[in-house]
């Protein structure tokens, strides 16, 4: 699991709340465990007290999101320095994947098998997969969490840019995302909201060109009624 996935942690605890609608699924440790994906033997750890917990991370999370959306790169990052300084994180190299010569991943049973137990490094057939994961000794399932979602966003951020953090221009929905397009583009959070803006933009110009041309119309008649009947 590389360190860039986890910035996915961040972006869907902030999006479970939205603000603007009044809307928060964040209510139950089953949707706590939900936020934890595949990551199943954190999730377990979750408790009631967890729920509360990440409510007010959430809050400090969407607030870099905030000051990055708004330009403001240095507060976002003070802001994430706060987090991860409150949550630190303890990385170790992990090989969850062993891969063939020519470069293929394939997984593996278990992270100690394939070339790590001898077997594959004597044949040279395959070789662990190495990458940086994030170690399980956080004290509860909220600071796991957390120090796995800042450490994925500080990685996002310092590698693309503070201002790859965006917040959906698509009211009024305000949910977090991350830009990974080409040419930092993105301004909605999906498909679906960049579609309704768009058709709200298209909308928006008919009624525009409609008023304009009916006060072309009306000005036009206004100037004929006022023409001399003898110079008509």
């Amino acid at each position: 699991m590389e360190l860039a996935y986890y910035s996915d942690y961040a972006v869907r605890l902030v999006n479970t709340e939205q603000p603007e609608r009044g809307t928060d699924s964040l209510t139950s440790v089953e949707v706590v465990r939900e936020l934890f994906g595949p990551a199943q033997q954190a999730a377990r750890r979750a408790t009631d007290s967890d729920v509360t917990r990440l409510r007010t991370v959430r809050s400090r999370l969407r607030a870099v999101f905030e000051a990055a959306d708004s330009g403001d790169e240095v507060l976002a990052v003070d802001l994430l320095n706060a987090l991860m300084m409150e949550f630190p994180v303890s990385p170790q190299i992990s090989g969850h994947q062993h891969r063939a010569d020519g470069g293929a991943s394939r997984s593996s049973a278990s992270p100690r098998s394939g070339a790590e137990s001898g077997e594959g490094a004597e044949s040279g057939e395959s070789r662990p997969d190495w990458h940086m994961h994030i170690a399980e000794q956080a004290a509860n399932a909220t600071a796991g969490y957390t120090a796995t979602a800042c450490m994925g966003l500080a990685f996002h951020l310092t590698e693309l840019g503070v201002d790859r953090l965006g917040i959906c221009q698509a009211r009024p929905c305000r949910n977090v995302y991350l830009d990974t397009s080409t040419n930092r583009s993105r301004r909605y959070c999906s498909d679906r909201c960049a579609t309704r803006a768009n058709v709200a933009a298209y909308r928006a110009r008919k009624r525009l060109e409609s008023e304009r041309s009916a006060r072309t119309g009306r000005t036009a008649e206004a100037a004929q009624d006022s023409t001399p009947a003898t110079e008509r």
